[in-house]
């Protein structure tokens, strides 16, 4: 019987370690699956931040971090406070608009002196690949609404969809809104280019109704019909 307990006592450290082993397991697995934390403006810092960039979606790179940066603060020559928001999951229920005018509101109202000063946000959703510009009511102005909203959903869109290009967004939007506050004409919206039309041997449906190639088959079968008739009448005589 004592011959037996150093086995039953291995068993059970085989099974408490075997045990361990499958927790931690599914712990990290459970930890790797978890949802990014979802962001409101109680998240933000109560008053504008010294940094004009928060790529809370950690998206840009060292260099491409310090371009946008510089970019954003340049605009203060033009007194415009400029910020960029990066994001990889809103809160439930929230739109980036909605988010974007509650941050323009929150640090608007931490102002020391209780004016709104002219502040420009730029967001983006990197889950949704969506945009959003927003400016405070008296740089509307400058930039009117409908130059805000074009410039979210086409200047900065269509980067974003095509390759995940955000420092290309930025740098499009701020150098289109940048033209327009230092008194210049609006660039407008990116031209895109049609995609090239590869050469097809397959004749289209214009084509095919314009052709006469179903007339000559019908006289081909009409032809091949009465021809062997006519030749067996001839020849049965």
């Amino acid at each position: 019987m004592p011959l037996t307990h150093p086995f039953a006592a291995a068993s059970l450290r085989r099974l408490l370690t075997g045990l361990t082993l499958s927790m931690a397991l599914l712990l990290a697995l459970c930890l790797a699956g978890a949802p990014a934390q979802a962001l409101s403006a109680n998240d933000f810092p109560a008053s504008p931040p010294s940094s004009h960039l928060i790529d809370a979606g950690d998206v840009f790179s060292r260099a491409s971090r310090a371009e946008v940066e510089n970019q954003l603060e340049a605009l203060g020559a033009e007194r415009v406070d400029a910020r960029l928001v990066t994001l990889n999951r809103l809160d439930y229920g929230l739109t980036l608009d909605q988010l974007g005018q509650q941050l323009l509101d929150r640090w608007a109202a931490s102002s020391a002196d209780g004016v709104d000063a002219n502040q420009l946000l730029l967001l983006i959703d990197t889950k949704t690949k969506a945009a959003a510009v927003l400016a405070s009511p008296q740089l509307q102005r400058q930039l009117p609404p409908d130059l805000l909203r074009s410039t979210a959903r086409s200047t900065m869109a269509q980067p974003l969809r095509d390759g995940d290009r955000y420092r290309q967004a930025t740098v499009d939007a701020l150098d289109r809104l940048g033209a327009v506050l230092r008194g210049g004409d609006d660039p407008g919206e990116a031209v895109i280019e049609a995609a090239p039309v590869l050469a097809s041997n397959i004749p289209t449906h214009e084509e095919t109704e314009s052709s006469n190639a179903f007339t000559w088959v019908v006289v081909l079968l009409v032809v091949g019909s009465v021809v062997p008739m006519l030749t067996w009448w001839v020849f049965s005589r």
